[in-house]
């Protein structure tokens, strides 16, 4: 009897063996299970993307580990596996994408074996210059610092009747530099090309400004160009789409009466010193665009003017004044002479 006995003993215990194995394999299971689950789901919500550079001839493993460490993926590990276990080893494909945090991994894998891109958003705001735009498109990796620059200054606009003959084209924003429309366009990374791109702000400019705005432009005895540069200077000299048509009064007023603009926004943009302060030897440069030493208006355009300026050139606002500065405040005060202006100096420039 205890012979028979014993030997039911020793099956007993390696089912409770048994179990505690089959217990441990579903709870790993089910870890590893809820871990991959995590793993491929999307890295954050909402529309924020990033540009992502795949080089040829990279291995899957290499673009696991680069998507880990720019952000997009939660997992190189989790990535690799997907990919293997779906045969898309050899699919990825090389090129620039535009991936959202809110993809799982399913989708960028899905992007990255067809290839297609999606379009970002880019805004050009206003008061831009060629340059600006150029170190903006660098800066979002849709092409080399100094492409934009180039071509403004190489490429062939002539399509665009309404572009000056400028004489100093090479430099430079080129003869394009304030006709750049300042908006939000959406590009596709892949297909981005400076010249293409340059020719969609031009023609944007074409319908909102030179199309829309034809009857007040036919209306005014001034040119394009008059317009555009001196809107240029009004986007430059003012903080406030209110302040815009009466600096417009003053600087057409001054124009027109032979009186030098003295617009120091013209010497910062040929010394290419947006923000530091001028200095005397700045004031001394002799070039037309220093407006403290040549009258009228300087060559062309110092930057891409918001419509406001373009709209305040076009309808200046008569005044009795004939001089403007911005206090340390902010606030614009006006003089109607140059001992009234320097008294306000000495009051609000501090």
């Amino acid at each position: 009897m205890d012979f028979f006995c014993s030997l039911f003993l020793v099956p007993s215990r390696i089912l409770n063996v048994l179990r505690k194995l089959l217990l441990f394999l579903a709870l790993a299971l089910v870890g590893g299970y809820l871990w991959y689950a995590h793993a491929l789901s999307a890295i954050g919500d909402g529309e924020t993307r990033k540009i992502v550079k795949i080089p040829k001839g990279a291995s899957m493993q290499s673009i696991a580990t680069q998507l880990k460490e720019e952000g997009v993926i939660r997992s190189a590990r989790a990535f690799s596996l997907y990919v293997r276990l779906h045969g898309e080893d050899s699919s990825l494909q090389a090129g620039s994408f535009v991936l959202r945090l809110s993809q799982s991994v399913s989708e960028i894998v899905e992007t990255l074996t067809t290839g297609a891109s999606e379009e970002i958003s880019l805004t050009i705001p206003e008061g831009y210059t060629v340059k600006d735009i150029d170190a903006l498109v660098a800066g979002e990796g849709l092409a080399e610092t100094g492409a934009i620059l180039t071509c403004a200054q190489t490429c062939d606009f002539s399509s665009f009747e309404f572009l000056p003959p400028r004489t100093d084209m090479a430099k430079r924003g080129g003869k394009i530099e304030g006709y750049l429309y300042p908006d939000t366009y959406y590009v596709s990374p892949a297909d981005f090309h400076p010249k293409f791109f340059l020719e969609r702000l031009l023609t944007t400019f074409r319908h909102r400004v030179v199309e829309e705005k034809k009857a007040a432009i036919d209306g005014s005895d001034r040119s394009l160009h008059a317009i555009i540069t001196m809107a240029s200077l009004i986007e430059e000299e003012t903080r406030k789409a209110g302040e815009r048509p009466i600096v417009s009064g003053i600087l057409w007023k001054r124009f027109d009466n032979g009186i030098g603009l003295g617009v120091d926004a013209a010497v910062r943009y040929i010394l290419e010193k947006p923000s530091s302060a001028i200095t005397l030897d700045d004031l001394e440069v002799d070039s037309p665009y220093n407006l403290r030493k040549y009258r009228g208006l300087p060559p062309g355009p110092i930057a891409s003017p918001s419509l406001s300026s373009i709209e305040a050139a076009l309808a200046p606002e008569e005044s009795k004044y004939l001089y403007y500065l911005h206090g340390t405040d902010g606030v614009i005060r006006y003089a109607e002479t140059n001992d009234e202006h320097n008294e306000n100096k000495k009051k609000y420039l501090r």
